[in-house]
C-alpha cells in the first residue's frame, strides 16, 4: 500500500468515500458497483453480496491490486451498457479530466435509475486558498508550478460539484470533507471539526449523488 493512501489526510478521505457507499445500498437497486481509477487500492469496502468491478488506465496498478479489473481510459466513454451498475465510485479522477460533463454524464447512463454516484476531488476553495486569493496568490489547484497538483486542470469547488451533478442528472444526497488543513512555517496542520461544520472549506470534496 504507497504511502498516498495511508497519508492521514487520504484515509480520512477514503473512509468517508466509503461511508457514504455503504450507507447509500440499502436503498439503491440491484447490480454491480463499478469503481472508475481505483488504483491498486480500491475504495470499495468488502461488501457481501455485490459484485465489485474496478477498473484503472494503469495496467501496472490493476496488476498490482491483485484483482481482476478492467484496463479503460474514462475519458473515452465506458464499454459498459445503459443502466448496467448500482453505483460507480470515483476517488480523485475528475480533477484531472477535460470534459468533466461528458464523463459526469457517461457515470450516469452506465447507472441504473436510482443508483449512486460517489466521488472525491480536491477543493479549490479550502479556508487557506481562499485566504491566499484574497492576498493576491494563487490557490494551490491552479499552481502551475506546484509540485504534483499541477496535474490537476479541472478543479472544483462545492458549489460548482454539485451544479455539474445537478446538471448531469444526480440528486446530491450528502457532501462530506476529510480536514481543514493549514501550510504554516513548513509543516502542514489539519483539523477535522471544521471540516464536519463547513465541508466547503476542507481539503478533500466527498460527494454521493442519486442518479434521477
Amino acid at each position: 500500500m504507497s504511502g498516498y493512501v495511508l497519508s492521514r489526510y487520504h484515509a480520512k478521505r477514503r473512509e468517508l468515500a466509503s461511508g457514504l457507499l455503504a450507507r447509500s445500498l440499502a436503498s439503491m437497486p440491484t447490480g454491480p458497483l463499478l469503481e472508475i481509477g481505483s488504483s491498486a487500492e480500491s475504495l470499495i469496502p468488502s461488501l457481501s453480496g455485490r459484485q465489485v468491478i474496478t477498473s484503472d488506465i494503469s495496467l501496472g496498478a490493476l496488476y498490482e491490486a491483485k484483482a481482476a479489473g478492467v484496463c479503460l481510459n474514462a475519458a473515452n466513454g465506458l464499454p459498459f451498457r445503459d443502466a448496467s451498475v448500482a453505483a460507480v465510485v470515483s476517488g480523485e479522477l475528475i480533477e484531472h479530466i477535460f470534459d468533466v460533463r461528458a464523463m459526469v454524464e457517461e457515470f450516469r447512463r452506465v447507472i441504473k435509475p436510482g443508483g449512486v454516484l460517489v466521488l472525491t476531488t480536491p477543493n479549490l476553495a479550502t479556508l487557506q486558498d481562499r485566504l491566499r486569493f484574497l492576498t493576491g496568490a494563487s490557490p494551490r489547484q491552479v499552481d502551475p508550478l506546484h509540485p504534483y497538483l499541477h496535474l490537476h486542470i479541472r478543479p472544483f469547488t462545492a458549489s460548482a460539484l454539485r451544479r455539474l451533478l445537478r446538471t448531469c442528472g444526480f440528486e446530491v444526497t450528502a457532501l462530506r470533507s476529510n480536514f481543514v488543513g493549514w501550510e504554516w512555517n513548513g509543516h502542514w496542520l489539519e483539523w477535522r471539526w471544521p471540516a464536519r461544520l463547513v465541508p466547503g472549506i476542507g481539503g478533500s470534496l466527498i460527494v454521493a449523488a442519486r442518479r434521477r
